[in-house]
């Protein structure tokens, strides 16, 4: 599984208050991100699975709001965030 329990507790403890705080908006960001490059890696040699496609569609309507709810709410942490896990935006 490309996802372990490992590696979501340390993308939440990086990008999180701490390793259990999964609600954070940074965290559940960063999560959404790492997943949406392994899915593009996954689509880029199997380009005909069209429900990883919507996977992936669906995941990036995620971020995309959780992306403006957090540019509403502070822009100081919006911006460090984008800066952070490299997003054009």
């Amino acid at each position: 599984m490309y996802l372990s329990k490992e590696k979501k507790q340390e993308i939440f403890a990086k990008h999180g208050k701490s390793a259990t705080d999964t609600g954070n908006s940074e965290a559940q960001i960063a999560l959404f991100t790492y997943r949406i490059t392994h899915l593009t890696e996954h689509l880029k040699k199997n380009r005909k699975d069209y429900n990883t496609e919507r996977s992936l569609v669906l995941l990036v309507g995620k971020r995309k709001s959780l992306l403006d709810y957090l540019k509403k709410k502070d822009i100081l942490r919006y911006r460090a965030i984008i800066k952070e896990l490299g997003l054009r935006k």
